[in-house]
């Protein structure tokens, strides 16, 4: 795929919708393509989190591990979706597993290349920052709903 293409790929995606384009651009520099096979982890808990990602098709799930127990999955996320923030907040360090369900294409943003970026230009970091907030927040209402259901009283 030409960067052409990833870019035109990427100014149609909601997140980076009303991004300027100096700073699509810039985004765009930092990305590539990737393919997860069907039980490939994208990353683990505990990891140095260096990527994000867009997933242009197929299924990943967010996953919290407990010792003694079979995963606890918080949310499964499909084409369109965006795919971990940790990238940006220090340590830079995932907080769960993710892993393909399914074959999965998505596009794959270098996190150490845009958090150089956004210190060059703190407008770009902030333009990322607001439309990753709501991620990070529904990611923990996700996680909330899950733990309530997990671990609520049962009649």
């Amino acid at each position: 795929m030409s960067i052409e293409t990833l870019e035109r790929l990427l100014v149609e995606h909601p997140f980076f919708k009303g991004l300027g384009e100096e700073y699509l651009s810039l985004v765009v520099g930092c990305a590539r393509n990737a393919f997860f096979k069907a039980g490939d982890f994208i990353f683990r808990e505990g990891e140095e989190a260096n990527e994000f990602y867009i997933i242009r098709d197929g299924k990943v799930s967010l996953e919290i591990v407990s010792p003694g127990r079979e995963p606890i999955v918080i949310q499964t996320l499909e084409s369109g979706e965006v795919l971990g923030w940790s990238w940006l907040v220090p340590p830079y360090y995932w907080h769960f597993d993710a892993r393909a369900i399914e074959p999965t294409r998505v596009v794959a943003f270098d996190g150490k290349c845009l958090r150089n970026k956004c210190e060059e230009d703190p407008k770009l970091g902030y333009e990322l920052l607001k439309r990753l907030v709501p991620i990070i927040e529904q990611r923990l209402q996700a996680t909330r709903i899950q733990l309530l259901d997990l671990y609520g009283t049962h009649s």
